[in-house]
């Protein structure tokens, strides 16, 4: 199994970290546009425990994949957890936790996930996935850091 974990500072409110994290569709806003991400689900204006979300994506060789996860946690703001519940990966387990610090909101992902199929996801791991992942939270940290500079 996998872990990543990154912080980030945001320079805005606690409530407006969250308002902002809280909006499904603002997964779009932070994945990467050569990912080719679209959410097929029927979304509301705010997440809570046992929302699932459908989505289509192109995450390594242009290849399509349906992805299906779920929020399986949610303390308004502190935390929220997604897993995937159907899609490419063996386990996929996302926490994502705020708090409030001088001057903003300190933002801790963490992921832990892993590919499975033995020694087939082993290399794809080693050859693609695990630097796929990486690049994307890069990405994240990189917009993020842009949509809220003061």
């Amino acid at each position: 199994m996998k872990k990543l974990q990154q912080e980030q500072f945001l320079p805005i409110s606690l409530d407006e970290a969250w308002q902002f994290f809280a909006t499904p569709k603002n997964l779009n806003e932070v994945t990467p546009k050569d990912m080719v991400f679209e959410i097929i689900s029927e979304l509301p204006d705010t997440m809570y425990a046992g929302l699932i979300i459908n989505y289509r994506l192109n995450p390594v060789l242009n290849i399509p994949i349906n992805w299906c996860t779920e929020i399986t946690h949610v303390k308004e703001m502190e935390y929220f957890v997604d897993e995937q519940r159907k899609g490419p990966y063996k386990i996929w387990h996302h926490e994502h936790h705020f708090k409030a610090v001088d001057g903003g909101v300190l933002m801790t992902d963490l992921l832990h996930y892993d590919i499975g199929k033995s020694i087939f996801g082993w290399i794809a791991g080693e050859l693609f996935v695990n630097k796929r992942v990486k690049t994307i939270f890069n990405y994240r940290y990189k917009t993020l850091e842009t949509y809220f500079k003061k």
